[in-house]
């Protein structure tokens, strides 16, 4: 009987681990595998993972490719993947840094699909001494920063080393895509990513990127959801998602204004298309969000 792929909920795993630093369930640190009772079936989770690997080993598969990871390492796992435990060493050791989407979608980087393609790519590296002790270095500042609970600025803290985080990480995972060849079909995606990125505002329609890339809309399609795991059109959403949530968040602009910005036909077209996507209106969502 096939498996059925099901959304873990984390969450009552963390219910008696004492001690726990963590800023809600958004940013949470941990420095022993706490997440037992998945290893025997395939599971997704709503979060980002970064495993620093210190002692012993950890084995597994992401969306059905094997990973590795020894000592001196570091695994990073991202929303919606599929992920499978095989094995864990008993003498692992690692430093967990878990992430939700909505501490991601604040921090605003600009290069964090590009560091996503990459990451899928390559989600196990492995680190030389001074990068394993920079990744520390970064665990222990944060869970420094973040145990002060009435501190005012703890949030933007966290925020502002998790920057650094990424840009740090990113250097190490774009240096391994460097040293492999990519093959015709990861270079089309990552060309069709770089178009988005600079085009998304004004283009919507899979036909522009196709006709930039001088191929059919229909190869395109089938390369970049088999290469990259997600549709032509769920790339572009994401980015228009990003965009429009940064701008509610950090802006004064009116909804008006923002859809203006986005090129949407009407505030109720914008309307409808932030609300298929996240559940929620842009107003309930500016609300909302702190």
């Amino acid at each position: 009987m096939k498996k059925i792929i099901e959304l873990f909920d984390w969450r009552p795993e963390l219910e008696d681990v004492p001690n726990i630093d963590s800023i809600g369930e958004d940013f949470i640190l941990l420095d022993k595998p706490i997440i037992k009772s998945t290893f025997e079936h395939p599971f997704k989770v709503d979060m980002t993972a970064a495993i620093i690997c210190i002692e012993g080993e950890i084995k597994g598969k992401m969306d059905l490719k094997p990973y590795h990871a020894k000592k001196s390492s570091m695994i990073v796992t991202l929303p919606d993947q599929i992920l499978e435990y095989q094995y864990i060493s008993p003498d692992f050791s690692g430093l967990f840094i878990v992430m939700s989407k909505r501490f991601l979608d604040s921090l605003n980087i600009e290069e964090r699909f590009s560091w996503f393609v990459a990451v899928r790519d390559n989600p196990c590296i492995e680190l030389d001494p001074e990068e394993l002790e920079a990744m520390q270095m970064y665990y222990r500042m944060m869970q420094r920063a973040i145990s002060i609970k009435d501190h005012p600025n703890r949030l933007e803290i966290a925020k502002n080393l998790t920057r650094a985080f990424f840009y740090g990480a990113g250097y190490f995972f774009h240096n391994i895509n460097e040293d492999r060849e990519k093959s015709k079909h990861e270079m089309l995606v990552d060309s069709f990513v770089k178009l988005v990125q600079t085009n998304f505002k004004r283009h919507r329609g899979l036909d522009f990127y196709a006709d930039k890339l001088c191929i059919t809309p229909k190869y395109m399609s089938t390369v970049i959801k088999q290469t990259s795991g997600k549709t032509a059109g769920d790339w572009i959403d994401d980015y228009i998602l990003l965009e429009a949530k940064a701008l509610l968040k950090s802006t004064n602009m009116t909804i008006q204004q923002i859809s203006d910005e986005l090129n949407f036909p009407s505030q109720s077209f914008f309307g409808k298309y932030f609300k298929r996507l996240t559940g929620v209106s842009p107003k309930e969502y500016r609300k909302d969000v702190s």
